[in-house]
């Protein structure tokens, strides 16, 4: 979370790879970290990847999902996180 509040995604994402557990936690602050910083592509593919894997996104997650379509303009991106 340190890392992707500074702006230090690269960094953000190792340390995300290299967690033994995801939890609701890390995958939101990745998240999150991504759409704070324009980096909504990134932000969506992560959202994409949590819910392969079987995670329920949350009410943050929703959250930081749609702040990252929003920074992109992407409604396309918006409409597909619904279905």
């Amino acid at each position: 979370n340190m890392y992707g509040k500074c702006g230090r995604l690269e960094e953000a994402r190792n340390v995300f790879e290299k967690m033994s557990q995801l939890n609701m936690v890390s995958w939101n602050s990745m998240i999150a970290a991504y759409a704070q910083h324009y980096r909504g592509k990134e932000a969506f593919k992560l959202f994409r990847e949590m819910e392969l894997e079987g995670v329920t996104p949350d009410k943050v997650t929703f959250t930081a999902i749609l702040d990252a379509c929003t920074k992109m303009a992407a409604l396309a991106y918006g409409k597909l996180i619904h279905v």
